[in-house]
């Protein structure tokens, strides 16, 4: 008798195939080239903004006062160290952060996740039965794709320059009719990754009057979920101060999902949940101890001391940071790519740019992308076998927006662009390679 294969999930199945981003970015991967190739798709920070010396200090205070961080090397348990969960309590507090008081957060709890914002977010999918999800359109492509695989039904709402369309919405629902019993949560990223939109605060508040009065009428609390990973880093001074979605929750249905990864260290790990205390809190503590406990112990005392001692100063030292290199970029995309760029998203906040081009598609099949890749099968532009020209990776728009959304049409010829990770010569390089692809697209060279 032949020998079948390992038997899978539905889920399991699901992910033996990867997602087009993971594939996209794992075969750049493989014959990347240090100094030589360009990685502007990447989502990582910037080096020069993790506190490396700071970090060090933090972990020889945590280990020399036991008393205070007690087993820091240890196990900790299931919903985070009381460290860390009174500094992150005080952090927003103090600072007034979103306008976050001590009662804002009296009937709420705090749980740090077990690596990072995102296990918090693939609890959430563990815990909701499968259903509908609305988000925003361009999506969070890695969070909506996972949502996809759990058998979750992702409907996509395009945004305007205030961040998910609320009228849209409103249309959505009606449409939906009694298929709105199926919907299980919302999703909003408050500085849209990939767009880098950020979320108003009058949006935010129409948004959350919406799924309470939705909530009434389906008769069950339907959860909105503010994912803030890069609401602490509005760096344009001419944006409002962000409001907290929690200061104007009246029905317990509101969460904010919180990460220091970007204004600390993303190898920390540290993602937290604030929402209102009750079953379903419960149950996302009882799922980060079936995945083995929060992030290791240490990290989240590295992670408080850091809050306790001078994290203002750290925030306004990144957001300076990245401010200067969102204003270059800025500058030269301007003067590089001019008026071949229908619509320039980003720049306030975070460290991408999401750029429309007016005629050229940047899809993986593009004549955009194979230049940029040197893919093209022609040796005047790729080079000759282990040649020096350089690579450029960019997050296609395709891979963005909702295969079966109102932007799968556009999406062809959208592209995200992080101005995080590398520095500004390589991106002003990969901007002139950009330039030189839109021409190589026009047939002018």
């Amino acid at each position: 008798m032949k020998i079948q294969d390992v038997l899978l999930s539905d889920y399991g199945k699901a992910s033996s195939i990867p997602s087009p981003v993971n594939q996209l970015m794992t075969d750049f991967a493989v014959g990347f080239r240090d100094g030589r190739d360009i990685n502007l798709g990447v989502g990582y920070v910037n080096e020069r903004t993790i506190p490396h010396q700071q970090i060090q200090h933090a972990c020889e205070k945590v280990l020399a006062h036991p008393k205070k961080y007690r087993a820091s090397l240890n196990y900790g348990g299931a919903q985070g160290s009381p460290n860390l969960i009174e500094s992150i309590r005080r952090f927003h507090v103090e600072n007034k952060i979103g306008g976050i008081t001590e009662q804002t957060l009296n009937n709420r709890d705090i749980v740090i996740g077990a690596n990072g914002a995102t296990s918090l977010l693939e609890s959430i999918t563990h815990l909701l039965p499968a259903g509908i999800v609305l988000t925003a359109d361009p999506m969070y492509y890695i969070y909506c794709n996972d949502l996809g695989r759990k058998g979750f039904r992702v409907t996509a709402i395009p945004e305007d320059n205030e961040g998910l369309d609320a009228e849209r919405l409103r249309t959505r629902l009606t449409m939906l009719g009694n298929e709105k019993e199926a919907i299980r949560f919302f999703y909003v990223v408050t500085v849209n990754n990939p767009t880098c939109t950020i979320l108003s605060n009058n949006r935010k508040r129409e948004l959350v009057d919406i799924v309470t009065r939705l909530s009434h009428e389906v008769g069950r609390k339907i959860p909105i979920f503010f994912d803030n990973a890069y609401s602490d880093l509005v760096h344009d001074s001419a944006i409002e101060p962000l409001e907290s979605a929690l200061c104007h929750d009246t029905l317990g249905i509101v969460y904010e999902i919180g990460t220091l990864s970007k204004i600390l260290a993303p190898g920390l790990r540290i993602g937290y949940l604030i929402g209102p205390k009750g079953r379903f809190f419960d149950s996302i503590i009882q799922r980060t101890s079936d995945i083995g406990f929060s992030a290791p112990l240490i990290n989240q005392e590295i992670a408080s001391y850091l809050l306790d001692h001078g994290i203002e100063e750290q925030i306004q030292k990144v957001n300076k940071g990245y401010h200067r290199k969102a204003k270059q970029v800025k500058a030269w995309m301007v003067e590089l790519l001019g008026d071949n760029v229908q619509e320039c998203r980003g720049g306030s906040a975070g460290f991408y740019y999401y750029l429309t081009l007016a005629s050229v598609a940047t899809d993986t099949t593009s004549d955009f992308f194979k230049f940029l890749t040197r893919t093209t099968g022609r040796e005047a532009f790729d080079g000759p076998l282990g040649s020096q020209y350089p690579k450029v990776i960019y997050i296609p728009g395709e891979h963005c927006v909702h295969p079966d959304g109102e932007m799968i049409e556009i999406g062809k010829r959208q592209f995200r662009i992080s101005y995080g990770f590398e520095e500004l010569p390589q991106i002003h390089a990969a901007l002139k390679h950009m330039k030189s692809a839109v021409a190589y697209c026009d047939k002018k060279v």
